[in-house]
């Protein structure tokens, strides 16, 4: 990309991937980009959890029955988990970690879907949660907020539409009903 505006316009999420794994080199770039976001009080309470088994990515995508199949499919899941006895706001400090190895892996031609954890349930209704916990053998001290897919993709997302953006719901000075 040219610069930051030109990759959150093409940036779209991806949910179908080519059967090619990352390299060593592309995992780096996305982890330093999560080690690297700020945190509140720069706790940096978030761990990650790289996955690239395929056994292991297809049990993880029975996490939830709808909308994890991407998990399926991808080359590499980062599984984002925080300790929220290190940081009060950890929802956050683990929101932007995920949203800056996006923006990394767009920046590598990589594309990349978001899929919610917190808060979800499996098909037997076991919370999400709970399920990535025990397959990954995680602590239940560290809460699983979402998981990031990343892969080549196969599939062509046509860039935002910047005349369709919502300008209405942006307010100076104070509110402005609509």
């Amino acid at each position: 990309m040219t610069n930051l505006h030109d990759l959150l316009v093409a940036r779209r999420s991806i949910r179908r991937y080519k059967d090619q794994p990352l390299t060593a080199e592309e995992v780096k770039l996305i982890m330093e980009a999560a080690l690297m976001a700020p945190t509140s009080k720069s706790k940096r309470a978030w761990q990650f959890i790289l996955v690239d088994d395929k056994d292991k990515l297809a049990r993880l995508a029975e996490c939830k029955p709808a909308g994890a199949d991407p998990i399926r499919r991808c080359a590499l899941a980062v599984v984002v988990a925080v300790d929220p006895a290190l940081s009060e706001p950890w929802i956050e400090d683990a929101s932007v970690a995920a949203s800056f190895m996006q923006l990394q892996a767009a920046d590598l031609g990589i594309g990349s879907c978001w899929i919610q954890i917190r808060g979800r349930f499996t098909a037997d209704n076991i919370p999400s949660e709970e399920y990535v916990q025990e397959l990954l053998g995680m602590p239940e001290t560290l809460p699983v907020v979402c998981i990031v897919t990343f892969g080549y993709p196969d599939e062509e997302r046509k860039p935002q539409d910047t005349a369709k953006l919502m300008w209405e719901k942006v307010h100076i000075d104070g509110w402005k009903p609509l």
